[in-house]
């Protein structure tokens, strides 16, 4: 049997703590604590004399080694710490020990209580420590009820900026400071523009609540997009963009790579449709970068990675490997740049190449060959007065 055996007491944020008597005992009988600053100023009185607490502070390397000189702590964290708390990293650094947890409510469920809202249905999502991602998603869906645990960077005002960057002004934000504090707690609700200019207290949550539905979209019409001056036929059409998602496979993918992605386009279809897919969109040319931010904006796609650069230079080790890729743009490289993907390509990785000529089809096929790729599937698409578009899919 394991001798690491961890206690996990949830609290909130009060400095009149309520704990059964079981927790009350394992208190009195505790030796070795835990726990951030703010929870040793609401538990010391409660702690037995010449008790050790370790104060849990980043990076925690030094925690855990301290943690490796007893076998049973008594760990004090936020809320409920089965939920984005530190019950689950404790499992993840001693994935051997035994455990008990204790919650408490955690602050999302405090902030709906006092905004008397069921949040059954509620969508939870944290940047605390985090990307933008999990919100990013969210939004995109337009969940009705988000709950976001926020932290010192991205706190209420900035989650109301990025909402408004991207037009989800069909949000209003309410903010829970200080919830169980008995002196200092605030809860208000907010338009997103008042809540951009506001600063707030910590620690703090947010609940996003949906006023209406913003116009959603499947198959962008081109003429909607900001193009390069001058070069409105330099976009992929809309029904040759569909068809190239759904021979993409998205569904269960986790990063795609648009390479040559010009306005943006491929990449905002598929962030739209699938919002949690992490997607890097690579162009050599300056002008798209702006180009990009812009429709992202106008079609409201957060979190689209943009790269700069010639793609057959760019460092890749930067970005997430890719399980799905486009190829919307060669530079007359093609089979060097088949061989470049195809060594990143995580295995049952799928690669879409759109041709506008038999010569580029064929030396796709080629390099796709040599690589040790197969050509799963193609279709020929005519649209209008343009040439054929052979779109091939290799796996």
């Amino acid at each position: 049997m394991c001798e690491k055996q961890f206690i996990v007491i949830g609290l909130s944020d009060s400095r009149n703590q309520w704990f059964s008597p079981e927790v009350r005992e394992l208190i009195a009988s505790g030796h070795i604590f835990s726990g951030g600053r703010r929870h040793h100023e609401i538990v010391k009185d409660l702690l037995p004399e010449e008790c050790v607490w370790i104060d849990i502070v980043v990076p925690l390397d030094k925690v855990w080694v301290e943690y490796a000189r007893y076998g049973k702590i008594v760990v004090f964290a936020s809320g409920d710490p089965l939920f984005y708390g530190f019950a689950a990293t404790l499992r993840r650094e001693f994935p051997d020990c035994r455990m008990k947890v204790y919650p408490a409510f955690n602050s999302l469920q405090m902030l709906a209580h006092r905004m008397l809202v069921p949040y059954a249905d509620m969508v939870n999502v944290s940047v605390t420590g985090r990307p933008w991602k999990g919100l990013d998603a969210a939004i995109i869906s337009q969940c009705p009820l988000i709950g976001v645990l926020t932290d010192h960077k991205k706190g209420p005002a900035e989650i109301a900026g990025r909402l408004l960057e991207y037009g989800y002004d069909n949000y209003m934000m309410t903010v829970g400071e200080n919830l169980g504090n008995e002196s200092e707690e605030l809860v208000r609700s907010l338009s997103l523009e008042e809540a951009t200019g506001k600063s707030f207290s910590h620690p703090n949550c947010v609940i996003l609540t949906k006023t209406y539905s913003r116009k959603g979209y499947f198959g962008i019409p081109e003429m909607e997009f900001s193009h390069l001056e001058g070069r409105k036929n330099m976009i992929t059409k809309m029904p040759v963009r569909l068809l190239t998602l759904s021979m993409l496979d998205l569904y269960g993918r986790h990063t795609l790579w648009d390479i040559g992605f010009c306005t943006g386009s491929v990449s905002i279809e598929a962030k739209l449709q699938f919002p949690s897919l992490e997607v890097v969109a690579f162009e050599r040319r300056e002008e798209s970068r702006e180009l990009l931010v812009d429709n992202c904006r106008k079609f409201g796609a957060p979190g689209i990675t943009g790269v700069i650069g010639d793609f057959m230079n760019c460092d890749l080790s930067r970005y997430p490997s890719p399980d799905a890729v486009f190829i919307g743009g060669h530079g007359g490289r093609l089979d060097e740049m088949v061989g470049r993907i195809y060594k990143i390509l995580n295995k049952g990785g799928v690669l879409v190449f759109n041709s506008v000529s038999a010569e580029s089809c064929h030396l796709f096929r080629k390099a796709v060959e040599a690589y040790g790729g197969v050509i799963e599937a193609e279709h020929i698409l005519i649209l209008d007065d343009h040439n054929p578009i052979t779109i091939l899919k290799a796996r």
